[in-house]
């Protein structure tokens, strides 16, 4: 079928830190003649500094810097040859002393994502699998990336569910060698850790078991010498698991390193790394600063470090208890998270905290969920109880403001998060709003109901009451749906928002690539379910087009839209759906900036196509006004064709008609995979056939009037507009007959003969309906998820392992 116009996740991404940069949180300079690490400048104040993650303060320490001078002092700026070549004068003595922290091979790296890109392709064998935490850092999936040029089958599990990771284990025991889990030790933002000792118990389970761990937040402050928090858990490293730690961030200087119990892997990736042989190698200075701060990782000290960080950490935890600031987890790493649920929320809170004086970071989407924005703090040693403790009373103090100025509640906060609310559900009210949630159309006026939302596709009051009949009562989950109605007035009856939501089973690749939702599609033969969530929609997957009805121009509007969102989320926690979706929107329309404000993603949906048809206008003069070139591909490509086809228009169709109708639209059903949905039930076609606002526009070959080779579902709106809403087709003809086509001129012409003011032909295919004078739209969405993981095969986020 058609192809699909799929999002492109780099736009998503620009429009949510463009709008954080806009809010004064990103892309921020640091101000300065110096840096102490306790205070950093920012807009021309000193705030004290708690976004480090040099959480032992060692890049201040006098030993590393006098040791980077002098480096560069006698050794220059940089030693611009590749190690493959030769390493300089310094090199030897780094390697040896960090060998000697992990008492295993280790490869020092520019970087932890360049160690990575050198690191994965060359411990990844061609038989090999691998699984991604979901939550595992970018630079890891980025570098996996590498491994579909080789077939290597690359899936991803939500976060820390082992209970998933070993349903995906089993799956490629039977054909892989090694299959390899990846995931951070620590994470960076919510500093939670991976479930170490799980892991080794499902290793022991199933030897085929490989642990790749990114421990780059656990380094130096814990473990035995600094090593991290992987050896602190598990003493030695077992040979099924590479390693990697970092020489920068709290280690005080520049780097990363590998480490590789696996002698054989261990040569092999030093040999022949990627970027580990072609990149340059670490300038003098940070060599000889890493090196200084081996001494210090391989001394006592290092555990008198770790004890005074420890020290602020726990009193740190300690005053966060007394309040009531939701702490996303208690743990005891130097990163905290305080959930704020809304990035406005979240651009509200980190501009009080940096006017009160501190400096901490924002955590959002793509690094954390949209709707589990918050505030991410870090602890070091810079810091001293005195401002410590004012940061958390200042948070106590601005919090709830925050909350307040931006229209939420902490029990939306903690349900965000999935954290335990004490207090009972509140009951949604606004003493200037009257809210209406029904679950049938019938409950809402038939004439109100058109005069919002008539001439528009398939949703209007009658075909709301045909889409109710058709999604209900069947044996097949994906088959029922769950209606709801919602139209927000003032206290004088006047309406402000009316819309109506589904409640549904969708594929989670609805949106994703065809060849991700290929894969999938193989896996469920087996599991019909898999890889499906339960998604509140707004409009359906029947409908297409402007699903919101809402008076922009009322005092009570933001009220209103305020209300709405609440009423989502009841129906969010009552039907436990893990998506919520607003469409179908233009562009950058007036409700972008409160819908991302409010943690919603917009991603770019399929193109969507109108004709709008003058009145009295016949079929000759709609052809006489298409470019010369369209006209050439009608005259050649349908015209000429006409001769070859018998067509009728059905209001009713026999049992056996409709068993073809259905066969037909399975095909096509089956060919969109970049659109990949639920196939309706038969059931649908059947109630279109006893609806009087239904028909089908049949397609057969003049030489067998008795077998259609298409058919398009067709709905009558208000007698102002038409809905090819649906089409079937036999491939065998749509090359060499171009039925397809053929079908869309004979749609233009129904339309025109029944005096039709519009065609809504809808998404897909947007290419051969501009061919026949359709005006093609882009759409958008706004999408809030519970975790990033259903976003990843959506389509919203960016993965094409």
């Amino acid at each position: 079928m058609a192809k699909i116009k799929h999002n492109n996740f780099l736009d998503t991404v620009n429009h949510v830190i463009t709008d954080a940069a806009q809010e004064g949180i990103l892309h921020l300079y640091a101000e300065g003649e110096t840096f102490s690490g306790r205070t950093i400048g920012v807009k021309g104040r000193s705030l004290f500094h708690f976004g480090t993650t040099g959480y032992l303060g060692l890049e201040q320490d006098a030993r590393l810097k006098t040791a980077a001078i002098d480096a560069i002092k006698k050794y220059g700026t940089q030693f611009p040859l590749s190690k493959s070549y030769i390493s300089h004068p310094l090199y030897r003595g780094l390697e040896e002393k960090v060998a000697r922290m992990y008492g295993q091979p280790i490869i020092i790296t520019k970087n932890s994502t360049l160690g990575h890109l050198g690191a994965i392709p060359g411990a990844v064998d061609d038989r090999d699998a691998v699984i991604l935490d979901h939550q595992v850092h970018w630079s890891v999936q980025n570098a996996c990336k590498l491994l579909k040029n080789r077939s290597i089958p690359v899936d991803m599990v939500r976060h820390n569910q082992l209970d998933m990771l070993e349903d995906k284990i089993m799956y490629h025991s039977r054909t892989r060698r090694r299959i390899w889990y990846m995931a951070d030790g620590i994470y960076s933002m919510f500093g939670d850790s991976a479930p170490l000792h799980g892991l080794m118990e499902l290793s022991e389970k199933y030897p085929q078991l490989y642990l790749y761990i990114d421990d780059v937040h656990g380094m130096s402050w814990t473990g035995r010498h600094g090593t991290g928090f992987v050896i602190d858990q598990l003493g030695e490293l077992p040979d099924n698991i590479l390693l990697f730690g970092t020489l920068s961030k709290t280690f005080g200087a520049s780097g990363a390193v590998l480490v590789c119990p696996d002698r054989t892997m261990h040569h092999r990736i030093r040999t022949f790394g990627g970027p580990l042989t072609f990149s340059a190698q670490l300038e003098p200075a940070s060599v000889a600063a890493a090196s200084a701060s081996a001494e210090i990782h391989l001394s006592p000290e290092i555990h008198d470090l770790q004890s005074e960080l420890g020290e602020r950490i726990q009193y740190f935890n300690a005053l966060l208890q007394r309040t009531d600031l939701p702490l996303v987890d208690r743990n005891n790493s130097p990163v905290f998270y305080i959930g704020t649920g809304m990035p406005k929320t979240g651009y509200n809170f980190v501009n009080r905290l940096m006017a009160e004086g501190f400096y901490v970071n924002l955590g959002l989407f793509p690094a954390v969920p949209v709707k589990n924005t918050g505030v991410r703090l870090t602890i070091s040693r810079h810091n001293q109880r005195e401002e410590i403790a004012a940061l958390v009373e200042a948070m106590a103090y601005h919090y709830p403001k925050a909350l307040e100025e931006t229209g939420t509640d902490p029990d939306r906060v903690l349900h965000a998060f999935k954290l335990e609310s004490k207090a009972p559900e509140q009951i949604l009210a606004d003493p200037d709003l009257d809210i209406q949630s029904a679950d049938t159309i019938e409950s809402i006026d038939p004439n109100e109901w058109n005069q919002w939302f008539s001439c528009q596709g398939t949703y209007d009051w009658l075909g709301l009451k045909f889409l109710e009949r058709s999604f209900q009562g069947h044996d097949r989950t994906e088959h029922n749906w769950e209606f709801r109605y919602v139209v927000i007035r003032d206290r004088e009856g006047h309406p402000i928002l009316a819309t109506f939501m589904t409640i549904g089973l969708w594929k989670d690749d609805m949106l994703a690539k065809e060849t991700v939702s290929r894969s999938l599609e193989a896996a469920r033969r087996k599991d019909p379910y898999h890889m499906t969530s339960k998604v509140l929609s707004m409009g359906s997957l029947f409908t297409e087009g402007n699903h919101l009805y809402i008076d922009h121009e009322h005092p009570l509007r933001d009220r209103a839209l305020g209300v709405f969102i609440q009423t989502l989320e009841s129906f969010e926690r009552r039907f436990g759906t893990k998506m919520t979706v607003l469409r179908d929107f233009d562009g950058d329309g007036p409700l972008h900036r409160f819908l991302t404000g409010e943690g919603f993603v917009r991603i770019q949906m399929p193109d969507s196509c109108t004709v709008i048809l003058p009145e009295g206008e016949d079929m000759e003069t709609y052809i006489s006004k298409l470019s010369s070139r369209n006209r050439r591909h009608y005259r050649q490509e349908i015209q000429g064709l006409e001769h070859s086809f018998k067509v009728g228009i059905l209001q009713r169709a026999d049992a056996g008609q409709l068993d073809r109708f259905n066969e037909l639209y399975n095909n096509v059903h089956r060919h969109n995979l970049g659109l990949n949905t639920f196939p309706f039930p038969k059931k649908v076609f059947e109630s279109m056939s006893d609806d009087p606002q239904w028909e089908f526009i049949v397609l057969s070959l003049d030489e067998r009037p008795d077998t259609p080779i298409g058919v398009m579902f067709c709905y009558n709106n208000q007698g102002t507009t038409y809905v090819p809403a649906f089409v079937g087709l036999d491939y065998g003809y749509v090359r060499s007959h171009h039925s397809y086509r053929q079908l869309l001129y004979r749609t233009i012409e129904r339309a025109i003969g029944l005096g039709m003011h519009k065609i809504d032909f809808g998404m897909t295919a947007a290419f051969e309906k501009r061919k026949l004078g359709a005006t093609v739209r882009e759409g958008f969405a706004y999408v809030q998820a519970s975790d990033n993981f259903s976003l990843e095969l959506l389509g919203i986020m960016e993965r094409d392992a």
